[in-house]
């Protein structure tokens, strides 16, 4: 079983940049497929993005395409969400996730982080 820890967060203004991370504890951190979803305060759970167990291929929700990246670094075993040109509706507790298969939906992720706070001021 892999174990998730999650750092970075926090508060930004509008139009800033945050830098989210994931680490893995295990050795099968490159057999997930690795994504980030988010939810924010009276709202469910949304997909965020994901890349596949190469790091090559990414997808990303249409809310976030084009100002979010994500990366993983297999040796370091550890998943990367770069944020940018932030807006106030990212603002969200952002977990990062991990599925044996493509997904977007959180019934079908086989494990969790902790989540991390994201606040974007306006």
């Amino acid at each position: 079983q892999v174990h998730l820890v999650q750092s970075g967060g926090g508060l930004v203004q509008a139009g800033g940049s945050l830098r989210l991370s994931c680490a893995a504890a295990g050795r099968v951190f490159g057999s997930y497929i690795m994504g980030w979803f988010r939810q924010a305060p009276g709202k469910e759970r949304e997909f965020v993005g994901s890349v596949d167990w190469s790091g090559s291929g990414a997808n990303y929700a249409d809310s976030v395409q084009g100002r979010f990246i994500i990366s993983r670094d297999n040796v370091k075993n550890t998943l990367y969400l770069q944020m940018n040109n932030l807006k106030p509706e990212d603002t969200a507790v952002y977990y990062c996730a991990g599925s044996r298969g493509p997904t977007t939906r959180t019934t079908e992720i086989d494990i969790w982080g902790q989540g991390t706070r994201v606040t974007v001021s306006s």
